[in-house]
C-alpha cells in the first residue's frame, strides 16, 4: 500500500514538473514517466491535465498525436467524499484511447472511456463525452462530428 502511494506521488511530483518543461522532447519523456502511455513523434504541450489519479497506462496516446494547450483528460472521476460516493455508478476509472494522428485543441475535455479516432480533429474547448470514429473533425459540447478530414484538401495517410 505505501509503495503504491509512494509511486503515485512521484509520478504527480514529475507530471507538475511536466507541465512547466520547456523543451519538448524531456517533457515527453516526464509525461511517459508519470504514468501516461505515449507513441512515437507525438506532440503534448504544457499545462496539459491528466486525472489519472497517476495510475499508470489509463491515458493511452498513440504515435504523432499532437495536444494543445490546457486539455483535459479525465480517465478517474468520483464524487470523493460526498455521499453520492456510494453510487458505484458514479465511480469511474476508465481507459482514454487516443489514437495515431490525432489532434486535441486547446482546452478540450476527454471523458472517461472515450476513444478518439485515428485522423480526429477535436475542436477547441470540446466536450467529448463519446468515442468518435475515425477521421472525423468535432467540436462543441457535447461533441459532434461536423466535417471529415478526408474532405480536406492535402488529406494524406502516407507517413
Amino acid at each position: 500500500m505505501e509503495s503504491n502511494i509512494v509511486k503515485r506521488m512521484i509520478r504527480l511530483f514529475i507530471r507538475m514538473i511536466a507541465n512547466v518543461c520547456v523543451v519538448p522532447s524531456i517533457r515527453i519523456i516526464l509525461y511517459k514517466l508519470s504514468g501516461i502511455r505515449i507513441g512515437d513523434k507525438s506532440f503534448l504541450n504544457m499545462k496539459l491535465n491528466f486525472i489519472d489519479n497517476y495510475s499508470k497506462d489509463l491515458i493511452i496516446i498513440g504515435d504523432r498525436v499532437a495536444i494543445a494547450p490546457g486539455a483535459i483528460f479525465i480517465a478517474v472521476s468520483n464524487p470523493n467524499n460526498s455521499l453520492l460516493n456510494n453510487i458505484s455508478e458514479f465511480n469511474v476509472v476508465t481507459k482514454i484511447i487516443i489514437n495515431n494522428d490525432a489532434w486535441i485543441g486547446a482546452n478540450a475535455v476527454i471523458f472517461p472511456g472515450v476513444k478518439i479516432g485515428k485522423f480526429s480533429v477535436i475542436g477547441s474547448g470540446a466536450i467529448v463525452t463519446k468515442d468518435t470514429e475515425d477521421y472525423s473533425i468535432v467540436a462543441g459540447n457535447p461533441a459532434k462530428k461536423i466535417d471529415d478530414v478526408r474532405n480536406k484538401k492535402g488529406f494524406s495517410e502516407n507517413v
